[in-house]
């Protein structure tokens, strides 16, 4: 006799709490202290479901009971050639007392439409929108990635739901949740792979262009626009064709990857069909090319005229490249058979082709696991294929052989040239800036000795802020190119260093009181007065981080104060103390305002200006002394910068000697200066810097083949030589000189470089030739005349 067994009603209930509990569990993702996040799969704490053609409202969908939804099957989710709309749910949780940002990377590129609910604690619904069926700028993450960028504040928990909805292509949905430095490493990754990628194909391109040009054989052309296709078309999947090119989404964004797919189709198989000569071998493939390309057509009619029939145009486009990669596989084996033809090249090229392609075919039919190799496969099969099919024509391009080299190693020195580019351009912008800056400021300052106008001196005061605001830009971009080269260098010279801080003292309180703030400027009674190092670099550190002072106070008092310790007779340690009342920093940021291009917040950028580059200098800077800097900050408060840097004291023998007062200022007693400078602003500058120079005679000559010229046929006892000129440069000309080929009487003579150009590698290059000393533009003519008289 069989019995029954009877299950109360309350143990099914409880069995079903439990088992809703448990899939309550499983879509939780709970961040502590422990975790390290670098890049995570949420698909196992993730469930979704398929909402058919008509998407629910989010409303609706937070209302649906668990039963509705189903585990994801794997770390990226494949659900095919759909139209559907999918939902997926899941739920982070921080259990940190830290505010915690990642990034999530979901559907690809080309997904049409993809949103983002976060139902916060207090039940607020924030939305956020990616996809390509959307303007760009309307993204959450302004990238080509459909990435969202996830904020949790601390102790929070945030429940997500994901709706992705496309118009048939196939619909990948991965959740990967990337930490930001992560996801730079993957940008950078990205890039790297990519450019290699769309490098090849456009120098591809245009090469065989070129070729059919030359040849006239139309191999080349159907070749060549097979690759413009292949390339639009992952350009396309890629999503840089709707960020760079239709931004604001549109019919032509949403059907540009079935129609690069279809055109590209159409010429790889009149290449190979033209390129194999199958027609000699078999009319029946021959004939089947022909039908492919009716149906490639029926297929671009569709997708220009029929939108009914637009979803299965996705299917049918990869179908019908599968069938193309048959017949070329065909069409190999034909020629083999037949007339024992074996070209190498052509069939590994066409192998890397065909299973590029089948891979990505097989992960779009769900038959392959989608991760970065599947997803890209067709690039890497096309590129190996555009390479390895290159070298099948080699006869073909024979004649052209000088051309190609050259093609080839112009490729090669890209690399290097890019390596390049950013120390050359540094070292131009500084010419570039400097020369006019150099005519500018000089000018200003003319004006204003000589102007009597109220109106004009006001006027001629705005212009020497501005430029030297714009100078001292051009300063910080160059030293941050330095310390990226690792090129940054103290001198060691001794200095007043009361003097300096005074000056600096007296500049600060000038720009606190246009602002309103109360300036405090103290320093100890043992302060030294001369200290051996590097006067301009002191001098930068304070001004950099008292400018920041100024610049984030509104209201309050900026205190500057300065004390010493004897560490040792030869010694001396110089605490700088610098104090605000501004905006304060947060804790957690106080490390990254010395980061480069860095302000404590994007809306410091707006509202503050400025490159963000000061205070990654003074670090640097400081670093180099051997001191050390400590920040204490509060938000709302103010902060406190401390320095400490060592020196040592300068001695009787070796102190800075005080200018004296001459009763004629800027003699020379007769000597006789030769300036070389092409740049006829530039001369004209020094006439007006030395106009009143007494006893002082000065010649100008354009190039270094000038002054060589010069020096031989007259006597001059000092050269002010310019370094970038044409027909010969200052680094030519001054190794002539100290070769004797203008005479031994001219061999030593003081040559100071006045140049544009402030890197350090050209500072030591002209000492290195044998230059006296090196000045940069703008000039200031005090240093100019102590510099000439130093070396007279």
């Amino acid at each position: 006799m069989k019995h029954k067994v009877l299950v109360p009603k309350r143990n099914i209930l409880l069995c079903l709490i439990l088992l809703l509990s448990t899939l309550h569990f499983n879509a939780q993702f709970v961040i502590s202290e422990k975790t390290k996040i670098e890049t995570v799969s949420l698909h196992q704490n993730a469930v979704y479901f398929e909402d058919g053609s008509e998407a629910k409202t989010i409303d609706e969908v937070i209302k649906l009971p668990v039963s509705y939804f189903k585990k994801m099957k794997g770390v990226a989710t494949d659900f095919g050639f759909t139209t559907s709309n999918y939902w997926i749910t899941f739920e982070l949780i921080n259990t940190t007392n830290g505010e915690l940002t990642y990034f999530l990377e979901t559907a690809r590129p080309i997904t049409d439409f993809v949103e983002l609910y976060a139902i916060k604690p207090s039940k607020e619904v924030v939305k956020m929108l990616s996809g390509d069926g959307i303007p760009f700028y309307k993204r959450n993450f302004a990238e080509r990635k459909t990435i969202f960028e996830i904020v949790l504040k601390p102790n929070e928990k945030v429940k997500y739901y994901l709706h992705a909805q496309s118009d048939g292509e196939a619909l990948t949905m991965p959740l990967l949740l990337h930490s930001t430095e992560n996801l730079l490493q993957l940008f950078a990754f990205e890039q790297f792979v990519f450019g290699f990628f769309y490098g090849i194909l456009f120098i591809a391109a245009i090469l065989y262009f070129f070729f059919f040009f030359a040849m006239r054989e139309k191999v080349f052309l159907y070749y060549s626009l097979y690759i413009v296709f292949i390339g639009l078309l992952q350009f396309s999947v890629d999503g840089y064709f709707y960020q760079f090119i239709t931004p604001n989404s549109g019919w032509l964004s949403l059907h540009s990857v079935l129609l690069s797919a279809t055109l590209a189709n159409f010429f790889l198989g009149r290449y190979a069909q033209v390129y194999l000569k199958i027609h000699l071998y078999s009319k029946g493939i021959n004939k089947a090319f022909y039908i492919l390309y009716g149906l490639d057509l029926l297929s671009f009619i569709a997708i220009l005229f029929l939108p009914s029939v637009f979803q299965y145009c996705y299917p049918l486009a990869n179908l019908l490249g599968l069938v193309l990669l048959i017949l070329i596989i065909a069409s190999l084996f034909v020629i083999y058979f037949k007339a024992k033809i074996n070209d190498w090249f052509f069939g590994i090229g066409v192998f890397f082709l065909v299973a590029g392609f089948v891979i990505f075919i097989f992960k779009n039919f769900s038959l392959l696991p989608l991760n970065f190799w599947t997803e890209n496969s067709s690039k890497l099969g096309t590129g190996l294929e555009v390479i390895f099919l290159s070298l099948s024509m080699a006869n073909l391009i024979r004649l052209l052989k000088n051309e190609r080299e050259d093609l080839q190693r112009l490729a090669l020195q890209r690399s290097e040239e890019m390596n390049e580019l950013k120390s050359y351009f540094l070292s131009n912008i500084s010419h570039e800036l400097r020369t006019p800056l150099n005519s500018i400021m000089n000018v200003i300052e003319t004006i204003a000795t000589e102007a009597k106008d109220e109106k004009l001196l006001q006027n001629c005061a705005l212009i020497q802020y501005s430029s030297k605001s714009l100078l001292n830009s051009v300063n910080d971009i160059l030293d941050f190119s330095k310390i990226e080269k690792n090129e940054l260098q103290l001198d060691s010279f001794p200095f007043d260093v009361q003097k300096i801080m005074n000056t600096i003292s007296e500049t600060f309180q000038e720009k606190a009181t246009e602002k309103g703030l109360l300036f405090i400027y103290s320093k100890s009674d043992d302060f030294p007065k001369q200290i051996i190092g590097d006067e301009a670099r002191l001098e930068q550190i304070c001004y950099d981080v008292l400018s920041n002072a100024i610049k984030f106070t509104s209201e309050g008092t900026i205190q500057f104060h300065l004390n010493c310790e004897y560490t040792s007779g030869k010694t001396v340690q110089i605490n700088i103390t610098i104090s605000d009342t501004g905006i304060g920093i947060a804790k957690e940021k106080i490390d990254t305002i010395f980061e480069s291009f860095s302000q404590e917040n994007s809306n410091n950028k707006r509202k503050y200006y400025g490159l963000g580059l000061g205070l990654y200098i003074v670090k640097n800077l400081i670093k180099l002394h051997g001191g050390t800097l400590e920040v204490n900050s509060h938000l709302g408060v103010g902060s406190t910068f401390k320095i400490v840097l060592s020196y040592p004291l300068a001695t009787p023998e070796n102190k800075s000697e005080e200018p004296k007062e001459i009763r004629t200022p800027f003699d020379l007693k007769g000597k006789r200066i030769l300036v070389v400078e092409d740049n006829k602003m530039n001369q004209m500058i020094i006439k007006m810097m030395t106009k009143k120079w007494h006893n002082t005679t000065i010649e100008y000559v354009d190039n270094g083949m000038e002054c060589i010229n010069h020096l031989k046929e007259k006597h001059f006892d000092l050269i002010l030589m310019d370094l970038q000129m044409p027909v010969m440069d200052g680094y030519e000309a001054t190794i002539a000189i100290r070769n004797g080929e203008v005479g031994e009487a001219m061999k030593n003579i003081p040559i100071i470089a006045v140049t544009a150009d402030v890197m350090e590698s050209t500072k030591n290059r002209t000492l290195q030739i044998g230059m006296n000393k090196y000045l940069s533009k703008p000039i200031e003519k005090d240093k100019l005349f102590n510099a000439i008289m130093n070396l007279i």
